[in-house]
């Protein structure tokens, strides 16, 4: 067990290390830099103050060079420095880090556990009316774009019906009771939580329903409920436990792609949140800020996969046994 996460931890390092040079050589490939941005955004400038300000950024020098340069920063826990918010990388991503966190993580535990539980429903009786609505409902929450999703839920639930408000993480001003700011930032996580929890519920739905048929088919579960045990218990206790695998697989190969969907829902709704950053700097050419973002999302997945490889062996003692 010890040398299986050794070496997960090993290849994860190095994937880490492929992904930082993929990112890095992609940005270089794509037109135009900071400088243009900056120069545009201000109406312009001569060749002369662009060339300046190149060196002083140490764009100027070869690509390679560039690379090696970020890469030692990185590896010795620098992400660099900000070329438009004039502040460390660090510092800019780990004040936008616990909005994004907050939405991720409750949009995540909110799919899995309405997901998990209207497949289990829907495959307990897989002909009723029950089951056709999660069959529909996973289609259309599986085609439908996140932000087009965010959109119209930000319209009902905000403008024709405003129960919830359209925009940022708190009220101006805000409550002067502490209880009455948790309450006021949680009011303003529901829609995107909503919004972003949709989308993923309908995957769990889908895949827990598809698990939990097959499951309910097999002779250990034939034999439970020979035994006289009741549903509840053959369908919780038996069933559920290994129908649950490709969910916690699923969840745990999702985190990289909730987190490019937390992106989206967080401009939409306006959140200070990673999204709005990462946005801004791809509009604004600052490198240091894309790889730094790219880098946390790469390192998140890359753990989540390593945590979810333990946690399925775990669940399942056939996969203990052969590792």
């Amino acid at each position: 067990m010890k040398t299986a996460i050794i070496q997960r931890i090993v290849l994860g390092f190095v994937l880490l290390i492929a992904v930082i040079v993929l990112n890095f050589l992609l940005l270089q490939l794509a037109p135009g830099d900071v400088v243009d941005a900056m120069l545009a955004e201000g109406g312009g400038g001569d060749p002369a103050l662009a060339a300046k300000l190149r060196a002083s950024y140490g764009l100027d020098q070869p690509v390679y060079i560039q690379l090696f340069k970020y890469l030692g920063q990185v590896l010795s826990g620098d992400l660099g420095y900000s070329f438009y918010y004039d502040d460390s990388v660090s510092d800019l991503i780990l004040g936008h880090l616990p909005t994004t966190l907050m939405l991720t993580l409750s949009a995540l535990v909110l799919a899995v556990a309405v997901g998990t539980l209207f497949g289990v429903y829907a495959a307990i009786k897989p002909r009723g009316i029950f089951s056709n609505f999660v069959t529909v409902f996973s289609l259309l929450g599986y085609a439908t774009p996140v932000f087009w999703l965010g959109m119209i839920i930000l319209l009902v639930f905000a403008l024709y019906l405003p129960i919830f408000p359209a925009f940022g993480i708190r009220s101006i001003p805000e409550p002067e009771n502490s209880l009455d700011r948790i309450l006021d930032v949680i009011n303003h996580l529901v829609l995107p939580i909503f919004t972003l929890a949709i989308l993923y519920l309908a995957n769990y739905s889908r895949i827990s329903r598809a698990s939990m048929l097959d499951v309910l088919g097999a002779d250990y579960i034939r034999t439970a409920r020979t035994k006289g045990l009741s549903e509840f218990k053959v369908i919780f206790k038996h069933a559920l436990r290994n129908a649950a695998l490709p969910v916690v697989t699923l969840a745990g190969l999702q985190l990289g792609h909730i987190f490019s969907g937390a992106v989206l829902v967080e401009t939409v709704f306006s959140l200070p949140g990673l999204g709005p950053l990462l946005y801004e700097s791809i509009m604004r050419r600052d490198y240091p800020v894309i790889l730094g973002v790219l880098f946390g999302a790469a390192a998140t997945t890359i753990v989540a996969n390593i945590i979810t490889d333990l946690v399925y062996k775990r669940m399942d003692p056939r996969i203990q046994s052969i590792t």
